[in-house]
Protein backbone atom coordinates (compact mmCIF):
# COMPACT_ATOMS: atom_id res chain seq x y z
CA UNK A 1 0.00 0.00 0.00
CA UNK A 2 2.87 2.35 0.80
CA UNK A 3 4.30 1.70 -2.67
CA UNK A 4 1.02 2.70 -4.34
CA UNK A 5 0.74 5.87 -2.25
CA UNK A 6 4.35 6.84 -3.00
CA UNK A 7 3.88 6.13 -6.71
CA UNK A 8 0.70 8.22 -6.82
CA UNK A 9 2.38 11.10 -5.01
CA UNK A 10 5.35 11.04 -7.37
CA UNK A 11 3.06 10.91 -10.41
CA UNK A 12 1.36 14.09 -9.23
CA UNK A 13 4.62 15.90 -8.55
CA UNK A 14 6.43 15.18 -11.80
CA UNK A 15 5.81 13.29 -15.03
CA UNK A 16 7.59 9.95 -14.96
CA UNK A 17 8.64 7.88 -17.91
CA UNK A 18 8.38 4.27 -16.85
CA UNK A 19 10.86 1.68 -17.93
CA UNK A 20 9.90 -1.78 -19.08
CA UNK A 21 11.94 -3.16 -16.17
CA UNK A 22 9.85 -1.21 -13.67
CA UNK A 23 6.69 -2.61 -15.24
CA UNK A 24 8.06 -6.16 -15.06
CA UNK A 25 9.09 -5.63 -11.42
CA UNK A 26 5.59 -4.40 -10.60
CA UNK A 27 3.99 -7.37 -12.34
CA UNK A 28 6.34 -9.71 -10.46
CA UNK A 29 5.27 -8.02 -7.21
CA UNK A 30 1.62 -8.57 -8.16
CA UNK A 31 2.32 -12.25 -8.81
CA UNK A 32 4.15 -12.61 -5.48
CA UNK A 33 1.24 -10.92 -3.69
CA UNK A 34 -1.19 -13.26 -5.44
CA UNK A 35 0.82 -16.30 -4.40
CA UNK A 36 0.81 -14.97 -0.81
CA UNK A 37 -2.98 -14.49 -0.93
CA UNK A 38 -2.74 -10.69 -0.57
CA UNK A 39 -5.49 -9.76 -3.00
CA UNK A 40 -5.56 -6.03 -2.21
CA UNK A 41 -1.83 -5.85 -2.82
CA UNK A 42 -2.39 -7.66 -6.15
CA UNK A 43 -4.92 -5.01 -7.17
CA UNK A 44 -2.62 -2.18 -6.04
CA UNK A 45 0.34 -3.57 -7.98
CA UNK A 46 -1.74 -4.15 -11.11
CA UNK A 47 -3.16 -0.62 -10.91
CA UNK A 48 0.37 0.74 -10.64
CA UNK A 49 1.52 -1.38 -13.60
CA UNK A 50 -1.39 0.03 -15.65
CA UNK A 51 -0.35 3.56 -14.69
CA UNK A 52 3.22 2.87 -15.83
CA UNK A 53 2.03 1.46 -19.17
CA UNK A 54 -0.24 4.50 -19.70
CA UNK A 55 2.74 6.78 -18.99
CA UNK A 56 4.78 4.95 -21.62
CA UNK A 57 1.94 5.17 -24.15
CA UNK A 58 1.41 8.86 -23.37
CA UNK A 59 5.10 9.55 -23.97
CA UNK A 60 4.86 7.70 -27.30
CA UNK A 61 1.80 9.69 -28.34
CA UNK A 62 3.48 12.95 -27.31
CA UNK A 63 6.37 12.06 -29.63
CA UNK A 64 3.88 12.13 -32.53
CA UNK A 65 3.11 15.83 -32.03
CA UNK A 66 4.93 17.89 -34.66
CA UNK A 67 7.94 19.91 -33.56
CA UNK A 68 7.66 23.69 -33.49
CA UNK A 69 8.72 25.14 -36.84
CA UNK A 70 11.34 27.87 -37.03
CA UNK A 71 10.05 30.96 -35.23
CA UNK A 72 7.38 29.04 -33.28
CA UNK A 73 7.30 27.83 -29.67
CA UNK A 74 5.74 24.55 -28.57
CA UNK A 75 4.58 23.85 -25.03
CA UNK A 76 3.56 20.30 -24.11
CA UNK A 77 0.66 19.93 -21.67
CA UNK A 78 2.07 17.50 -19.10
CA UNK A 79 -1.27 17.18 -17.29
CA UNK A 80 -2.98 15.48 -20.22
CA UNK A 81 -2.75 11.98 -18.70
CA UNK A 82 -4.76 13.07 -15.67
CA UNK A 83 -7.40 14.70 -17.87
CA UNK A 84 -7.93 11.51 -19.88
CA UNK A 85 -9.87 9.93 -17.01
CA UNK A 86 -12.66 12.44 -17.72
CA UNK A 87 -12.72 11.37 -21.39
CA UNK A 88 -13.25 7.67 -20.75
CA UNK A 89 -9.63 6.60 -20.22
CA UNK A 90 -7.08 5.95 -22.91
CA UNK A 91 -4.11 8.20 -23.51
CA UNK A 92 -3.71 11.73 -24.76
CA UNK A 93 -1.15 14.33 -25.69
CA UNK A 94 -1.53 18.05 -26.22
CA UNK A 95 0.72 20.88 -27.31
CA UNK A 96 0.20 24.59 -27.75
CA UNK A 97 2.02 26.25 -30.64
CA UNK A 98 2.59 30.00 -30.54
CA UNK A 99 4.25 32.69 -32.62
CA UNK A 100 3.52 36.35 -31.96
CA UNK A 101 -0.26 36.78 -32.02
CA UNK A 102 -0.87 33.30 -33.43
CA UNK A 103 -1.54 30.47 -31.01
CA UNK A 104 -3.33 27.15 -31.33
CA UNK A 105 -3.52 23.72 -29.73
CA UNK A 106 -3.15 20.24 -31.17
CA UNK A 107 -4.81 17.51 -29.14
CA UNK A 108 -4.31 13.77 -29.67
CA UNK A 109 -6.52 11.19 -27.93
CA UNK A 110 -6.20 7.46 -28.45
CA UNK A 111 -8.11 4.37 -27.50
CA UNK A 112 -10.92 5.80 -25.41
CA UNK A 113 -14.72 5.83 -25.44
CA UNK A 114 -15.05 9.39 -26.75
CA UNK A 115 -12.87 8.61 -29.76
CA UNK A 116 -14.85 5.45 -30.49
CA UNK A 117 -18.06 7.48 -30.44
CA UNK A 118 -16.57 10.05 -32.79
CA UNK A 119 -15.46 7.27 -35.15
CA UNK A 120 -19.09 6.17 -35.49
CA UNK A 121 -20.27 9.69 -36.25
CA UNK A 122 -17.49 10.31 -38.76
CA UNK A 123 -18.34 7.07 -40.54
CA UNK A 124 -22.03 7.97 -40.82
CA UNK A 125 -22.36 10.47 -43.66
CA UNK A 126 -24.13 13.64 -42.71
CA UNK A 127 -23.81 13.30 -38.93
CA UNK A 128 -21.08 15.89 -38.69
CA UNK A 129 -21.67 19.37 -40.00
CA UNK A 130 -18.61 20.98 -41.45
CA UNK A 131 -16.35 21.24 -44.42
CA UNK A 132 -13.98 18.41 -45.24
CA UNK A 133 -10.30 19.31 -45.45
CA UNK A 134 -7.44 17.06 -46.55
CA UNK A 135 -4.15 17.27 -44.73
CA UNK A 136 -1.81 14.79 -46.31
CA UNK A 137 -3.89 11.66 -46.82
CA UNK A 138 -6.05 12.39 -43.76
CA UNK A 139 -9.55 13.82 -43.90
CA UNK A 140 -10.42 16.44 -41.32
CA UNK A 141 -13.72 18.14 -40.61
CA UNK A 142 -13.47 21.92 -40.30
CA UNK A 143 -16.14 23.22 -37.99
CA UNK A 144 -16.18 26.70 -36.47
CA UNK A 145 -12.42 27.08 -36.86
CA UNK A 146 -11.62 23.68 -35.40
CA UNK A 147 -10.12 20.82 -37.38
CA UNK A 148 -10.96 17.28 -36.27
CA UNK A 149 -9.69 14.09 -37.84
CA UNK A 150 -9.48 10.42 -37.00
CA UNK A 151 -6.40 8.31 -37.70
CA UNK A 152 -6.82 4.54 -37.94
CA UNK A 153 -10.35 4.85 -36.46
CA UNK A 154 -8.84 5.18 -32.96
CA UNK A 155 -6.73 8.33 -32.69
CA UNK A 156 -8.48 11.69 -32.61
CA UNK A 157 -6.48 14.66 -33.90
CA UNK A 158 -7.93 18.06 -33.13
CA UNK A 159 -6.47 21.49 -33.83
CA UNK A 160 -8.11 24.69 -32.64
CA UNK A 161 -7.43 28.31 -31.82
CA UNK A 162 -6.14 29.82 -35.07
CA UNK A 163 -7.20 30.16 -38.71
CA UNK A 164 -6.78 27.09 -40.92
CA UNK A 165 -4.00 28.81 -42.86
CA UNK A 166 -1.97 29.07 -39.63
CA UNK A 167 -2.63 25.52 -38.35
CA UNK A 168 -2.44 23.55 -41.61
CA UNK A 169 1.34 23.88 -42.27
CA UNK A 170 2.13 22.48 -38.82
CA UNK A 171 -0.46 19.71 -39.12
CA UNK A 172 1.11 18.76 -42.46
CA UNK A 173 4.28 17.85 -40.53
CA UNK A 174 2.50 15.07 -38.67
CA UNK A 175 3.43 11.49 -39.52
CA UNK A 176 -0.03 9.95 -39.82
CA UNK A 177 1.43 6.57 -40.87
CA UNK A 178 3.46 6.39 -37.66
CA UNK A 179 0.40 7.48 -35.75
CA UNK A 180 -1.65 4.63 -37.25
CA UNK A 181 0.95 2.18 -35.89
CA UNK A 182 0.95 3.75 -32.43
CA UNK A 183 0.66 1.35 -29.53
CA UNK A 184 0.51 -1.81 -31.57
Amino acid sequence: MKRLFLASALAVLAPVTASADEILETLDAARAAYEAGQMQQVLDELAYAQQLVREMKTAGLTDLLPPAPEGWDRKINTDMGTAMAMFGGGVGAEATYSRGQDSFTILLMADNAMVQGFAGMLGAAGMLVGKQQRIGAQTFIEQEGELTGLVDNRILVQASGAPLAVMQPILEQMDFDAMAGFGR
